[in-house]
């Protein structure tokens, strides 16, 4: 039985943090040029080199983004990222372009190579052509269902490695290639700088009366004509090993380190419980999938994964994310039964809160006994990032996450 990688996303330092406390196998980050997302912080050379050192001392893999659809201009770049990977020693690069890997192999033969989904494999040849050129793992299309994941495993050499997207935002186009962002805002979407245009609210307007707009939608709110859902994967477990696949990648190294940190507890929850437990009819246990909507997120779908996603891939009626849980605090560490936090937003004497545990099921409790960190007893923590403490019996390791449901602010 494979037992799979859980592969999560890493923007940035904290967020890489999240990742490889709360159980991921395996991290993908980019450096400052060439990865597919240019709006998170990334990895200069040097935070690159202690990036990877913090993953390999814990044991886990650092993979490094190399997968925009590069241009002339980008290939000045490509021999200093190339440099820096080598470097810092990361464990592979994932690629999209056929002359980048070229020049990859040529440079850092030893390097170890993963095909990115924006290549968009589809079909069994373009995996073992893959393969033959030097690649050890293939991301696969977003497009593809299990049955023909399952036909590529059968089809390809067994040393190949496949790597799917199991969670996350989903795109409108074909594994990533669209150009309604360079359209609208000549922000190239194929080279990290998309806006998501298309989760946009759209009408038709009326060409010589500007400013009338005609609904497209059914109602008042008009309707989100591109707008898919999220993905969701968590209650599909043995279905996507029994499938083949090696590496189970979550989407969002734009998104927060509180979003990395709830999303790979809960897939590292649930995968742990099918390898204890690895019958055909798992299912992970409530508070696992209850988890991944607690954060924010869209409504979610399975996909490609099991059919055309004609019927519920899209939001025909909102844009925006649902996000319904709200971080108060970071725990720096716990003794004679009190928890040291560092605060983020304003909570209350009385509160009921909930503590994010690595590995295993939230807890909930009631603050009492706050205090500031001269020790003085306080109603209120009003001020971000400031120290203070209160009553926990309960073990708490440091850097638990806990948060608050928004609606209870």
């Amino acid at each position: 039985m494979i037992k799979p990688e859980l592969l999560s996303p890493a923007g940035d330092r904290e967020r890489l943090e999240a990742a490889v406390l709360y159980g991921a196998d395996a991290v993908y980050l980019g450096s400052t040029s060439l990865g597919m997302r240019a709006a998170p912080q990334n990895f200069d050379a040097e935070q690159l080199r202690s990036a990877v050192e913090l993953c390999h001392g814990k044991g886990k893999k650092a993979y490094l983004t190399c997968n925009v659809l590069a241009h002339n201009s980008d290939l000045e770049n490509l021999h200093g990222v190339i440099d820096s990977a080598v470097n810092a020693d990361v464990d592979a690069m994932i690629i999209s372009d056929m002359g980048v890997l070229s020049v990859v192999k040529r440079l850092a033969p030893d390097m170890e190579i993963h095909i990115s989904t924006q290549t968009g494999l589809v079909n069994y040849e373009a995996a073992r052509a893959m393969y033959d050129m030097g690649a050890k793992r293939v991301v696969l299309a977003r497009e593809l269902s299990l049955e023909e994941i399952a036909e590529i495993r059968a089809k390809t050499p067994s040393e190949l490695e496949i790597e799917c997207f199991v969670h996350g935002a989903m795109c409108v186009s074909f594994s990533g290639r669209c150009l309604l962002s360079n359209y609208f805002l000549g922000r190239d979407s194929n080279r990290g700088e998309c806006a998501q245009p298309c989760r946009w609210k759209y009408a038709i307007m009326e060409e010589k009366r500007p400013g009338f707009y005609l609904p497209i939608g059914e109602d008042h709110s008009g309707t989100y004509i591109m707008n898919a859902r999220d993905m969701c994967m968590i209650e599909h477990i043995p279905e996507m090993i029994n499938a083949g696949i090696t590496s189970f990648k979550i989407e969002g190294r734009a998104k927060s380190s509180y979003y990395t940190a709830v999303i790979t507890n809960a897939y590292r929850a649930a995968i742990d419980g099918y390898l204890k437990n690895p019958t055909d009819d798992y299912k992970p246990e409530q508070w696992m999938i209850d988890e991944t909507r607690k954060v924010s997120h869209r409504e979610y779908c399975t996909g490609f994964f099991f059919s055309d996603p004609r019927d519920d891939a899209q939001i025909y009626y909102d844009g925006v994310y649902k996000r319904n849980w709200n971080v108060m605090a970071e725990v720096n560490r716990q003794e004679n039964g009190r928890l040291y936090v560092t605060q983020r937003n304003r909570f209350f004497e009385g509160d009921e809160l909930e503590i994010m545990v690595a590995g295993s099921e939230p807890i909930t409790i009631r603050v009492e006994e706050l205090r500031n960190e001269k020790d003085e007893p306080i109603e209120v923590a009003p001020h971000p990032m400031m120290k203070c403490s209160f009553r926990c019996d309960v073990p708490v390791h440091a850097g638990a996450l806990v948060r608050k449901i928004a609606d209870e602010e």
